[in-house]
């Protein structure tokens, strides 16, 4: 087929990255977007620090409830990655997104947002996935030499090396042989989960639990009697980070099947069926544990780093099932953590392969392998450039690991914010055009991205205090003195800007917008909006995808912004690019 308009110039032409196409279903995305958020691993991360911070209360018995605010920008970013998808299903996501709507300097921004995001993670995956490696070989051997090798600095780091390594190799062998991973991973997950909510759930209403243990109070999901720039936008950020990662199912659409339908229906189920887990499992914990600093209470600052190391023993006890069930428990944290090890490798590869294609970074990264048909130079990049930051970051202080997921919070919102912008500004010219696009294209990313950036603003505030964070020892985790989740956030989006002029003078062409240039979104030419009162998702204008793939023979696109004309005809199994 080829396309009108023929374009004049090609030489910034952007065709195809190479990708392996139609490989995921529905099934196949949902599993990729919720083994990348590692529910086990970032509860077991993450619940302390909701519950408590730098030894004092936080949310308390009220965490399910911020849990339960933090999926309200969640979802309602996931719409607006639902709908950017539908007008361009792009592995870059944030990037491309942005790039079209606010230009090349905010794109870029955006998909570095994605990258310094994933990278700072990985040191924290890495820690708890090599540690959890010999607690978990210690406890089935049952030799506590193995297992004491779980707190050694030095042990822990290189069998989290060991998991980059071979995350990355499976990675790089093809986005199949990831999925089956994932679905074999993520069942084992959920499924440990479930059974730990419940045995601890069953102990307390048995009244059989700790002397601190609480029984669950429908107030627990109700926090808004809390101080919203001093608790709420800060443990709202730390909860954000749970639900992190549905959006790899976006980030792999070039591989689905359906790419503009399959990836945004995906994101969608994954966030609702993350609400449902997180929320049994935080009020099963916190009802079990308490948030006392005594024993294994969510607030005692030694359990803060892995809630459910602490509460494992005590909550499954020394008897044989006992031993078989904590054993279980730490398979689905190791498994967690190994697991979103890959799938933050994934959609990273993926931000970096698409930014190479449009030359807004160097273009080795583009090189895809010709058997597997993956990202090379971007996926080995990626595992190599963890591995480096992990190193660093444990050399310095392994203190600065618990820093992290405060951190990850703010890139998380930085980004996640920009995408709902991006939505808005996108489809600007088609949101009156009927009441479901006013809706899913504008009111609710614009929602979301307000949201994001009011606990993204609070919750900096909070983070640079020197007290915010304190180590075991109780003393202030800081750089140059002030609050290393902060100083972390903070000083990866200044280094990314930085970056962002290097490579524009090195390589002008995307900056120049030769290669990704602003446009708003493409409709069918004389396609009415629908008439009477309709739900906001009953109807919608076809938005036509950027390589006109969904554009029926015979049919004109037309876009809005400059009234430029599309169509296409059968001439031969290959398309010509409009992009260039």
């Amino acid at each position: 087929m080829t396309i009108t308009p023929p374009t004049t110039d090609t030489s910034n032409s952007v065709n195809s990255k190479g990708l392996k196409e139609g490989v995921l279903g529905l099934t196949g995305s949902v599993v990729v977007g919720i083994a990348s958020t590692a529910p086990a691993y970032s509860l077991a991360a993450s619940l302390g620090f909701i519950v408590a911070s730098g030894g004092s209360l936080l949310a308390g018995v009220q965490s399910p409830g911020i849990i339960l605010l933090a999926f309200v920008p969640m979802y309602f970013i996931a719409v607006a990655y639902q709908e950017l998808n539908k007008a361009e299903p792009d592995c870059g996501t944030t990037f491309t997104w942005a790039s079209r709507a606010f230009g090349p300097k905010t794109g870029w921004m955006g998909g570095w947002g994605i990258i310094a995001a994933d990278v700072i993670v990985m040191a924290n995956l890495a820690q708890i996935a090599g540690s959890y490696s010999f607690t978990l070989v210690g406890k089935l051997f049952n030799n506590p030499d193995i297992a004491a090798l779980s707190s050694d600095v030095f042990w822990s780091t290189v069998a989290g090396l060991a998991w980059i390594a071979i995350m990355t190799y499976i990675c790089y062998r093809g986005i199949e042989i990831s999925a089956r991973l994932q679905m074999v991973l993520l069942s084992v997950e959920v499924l440990i989960l479930v059974v730990f909510a419940v045995f601890a759930l069953v102990r307390v209403y048995s009244g059989n639990a700790e002397s601190y243990s609480l029984v669950p109070d429908i107030s627990w999901f109700l926090p808004f009697n809390l101080d919203f720039g001093t608790v709420i936008a800060p443990a709202i950020l730390t909860a954000v980070f749970i639900y992190w990662g549905w959006d790899s199912a976006v980030s792999v659409n070039e591989e689905s099947k359906d790419p503009s339908r399959t990836p945004g229906r995906a994101a969608i189920i994954s966030t609702l069926l993350l609400l449902v887990t997180y929320a049994l499992v935080a009020v099963a914990t916190i009802a079990f544990a308490g948030v006392g600093t005594d024993g294994v209470g969510l607030g005692n600052p030694e359990n803060a780093n892995d809630v459910f190391s602490a509460i494992g023993p005590a909550l499954f006890g020394d008897s044989a099932i006992g031993g078989v069930l904590l054993a279980l428990l730490y398979i689905s944290i190791l498994t967690s953590a190994a697991a979103s090890t890959q799938t933050t490798i994934l959609p990273t590869a993926r931000t970096a392969l698409s930014m190479a294609v449009y030359r807004a970074v160097p273009a080795k990264f583009a090189k895809i392998h010709p058997r597997f048909l993956t990202p090379t130079w971007s996926t080995v990049g990626m595992g190599v450039i963890s591995a480096v930051f992990y190193v660093v970051f444990t050399l310095i202080s392994s203190n600065l690991l618990s820093a992290l997921i405060g951190s990850v919070g703010l890139l998380i919102a930085f980004y996640y914010g920009l995408t709902g912008y991006a939505c808005i500004w996108f489809y600007r010219k088609t949101l009156t055009s009927n009441f479901r696009n006013f809706i899913m294209r504008g009111v609710i990313p614009l929602l979301g991205g307000l949201m994001l950036t009011a606990v993204f603003i609070f919750g900096l505030i909070q983070y640079a205090l020197p007290d915010w964070l304190t180590d075991s020892n109780g003393d202030n985790v800081t750089i140059f003195g002030v609050g290393a989740v902060a100083v972390v956030g903070i000083g990866s989006l200044i280094l990314g800007f930085i970056l962002m002029f290097v490579v524009r003078w090195r390589t002008p062409a995307f900056f120049k917008g030769q290669t990704l240039e602003k446009r708003s979104d493409l409709i069918l030419l004389g396609e009415q909006p629908p008439s009477g009162i309709r739900l906001p998702d009953s109807e919608e204008n076809t938005v036509v995808a950027r390589d006109l793939s969904n554009l029926p023979t015979g049919l004109i696109a037309i876009d809005l912004e400059s009234g430029e004309k599309y169509s296409k005809k059968k001439k031969k199994e290959t398309l010509d690019d409009p992009r260039s």
